[in-house]
């Protein structure tokens, strides 16, 4: 399972893991557990997990925010939580219940059980009242801390989710901006996009798509292209807006266009500044607030 943005928090010098899985935070219980057990961590999850009441307050939750969730097995666990031969463990209650507030991760750095932060702080309050208000001191703390939030604009921007990753296609494959033909510019393009797509692509949405279908489904053509022609592309919208004011013709419009993006294509593909952010880390985040994994 990937995640968008992890972070660490720092809570009474201990360290406990948050990832962000499609906007909505995990804390790791496996960190909060070593605050009582080092050792083995996973027996106080499974300890907490044995609770009449955590169980129902697990149900509740799924109930309220996840359609997907297995009433008809929640209801055996509820009945049978808190008797002496009850075991739960949370790889067990994810299974057979299709939870999602609750995630088991295996991996050499990131391993262990996270959960949405109204579990998590459920778990610590078992584990100590005083060690669940620090935490929501720390996360509340996290939540106004601007360096992680504009990791977090840095990851859901299409454009910089793209840095560490260069995707290369047959449509889009090299860093060469097509010259147009004379029967592109002559034609008349009923979508602005597609007179961005010709001057920095040299096709249009239905041509790129017709040349891709396997890759059509599941986006388009500026999903499939790479920093550099999209830090263009952004540019490319800003002039056109300018030359459509001027009253330029859409012909026009693209020759400039497709000028520009060929010039400024030659000015940042060798650039200083563009390598540094094609080698952006968005782990490099850093502030006395939130340590970054590294």
């Amino acid at each position: 399972m990937k995640y968008d943005v992890s972070t660490i928090l720092k809570v009474k010098d201990q360290d406990v893991r948050v990832i962000r899985i499609d906007g909505r935070e995990y804390i790791s219980l496996t960190d909060l557990a070593r605050y009582v057990d080092s050792e083995e961590p996973r027996l106080p999850i499974r300890d907490w997990m044995r609770n009449k009441e955590v169980i129902k307050f697990l149900g509740l939750w799924e109930i309220i925010n996840n359609q997907n969730f297995n009433r008809g097995e929640f209801a055996p666990f509820k009945n049978e939580a808190g008797s002496n031969d009850f075991k739960m463990s949370p790889q067990k209650w994810i299974k057979n219940t299709n939870a999602i507030g609750m995630i088991s991760k295996s991996g050499r750095y990131d391993s262990g059980t996270f959960a949405v932060s109204d579990i998590a702080f459920e778990f610590a309050s078992w584990l100590s009242p005083e060690f669940k208000l620090y935490l929501i001191q720390e996360f509340q703390r996290l939540k106004r801390n601007e360096a992680y939030q504009n990791k977090i604009e840095w990851n859901a921007n299409r454009l910089l989710s793209k840095a560490n990753y260069l995707i290369h296609t047959e449509a889009v494959k090299n860093y060469i901006i097509p010259e147009l033909t004379d029967k592109q510019i002559k034609f008349v393009y009923a979508e602005e996009a597609d007179v961005l797509n010709v001057a920095l692509f040299g096709m249009t949405a239905k041509e790129w798509r017709d040349k891709n279908p396997g890759l059509a489904d599941k986006g388009n053509i500026r999903d499939y292209t790479d920093l550099l022609h999209l830090i263009i592309l952004s540019n490319l919208e800003n002039i056109n807006a300018k030359l459509i004011e001027m009253n330029l013709s859409q012909s026009e419009r693209l020759v400039s266009l497709n000028k520009t993006a060929r010039e400024q294509m030659n000015l940042l593909k060798n650039s200083k500044s563009y390598e540094e952010l094609n080698n952006h880390n968005f782990n490099s985040v850093d502030s006395d607030i939130i340590k970054i994994n590294e």
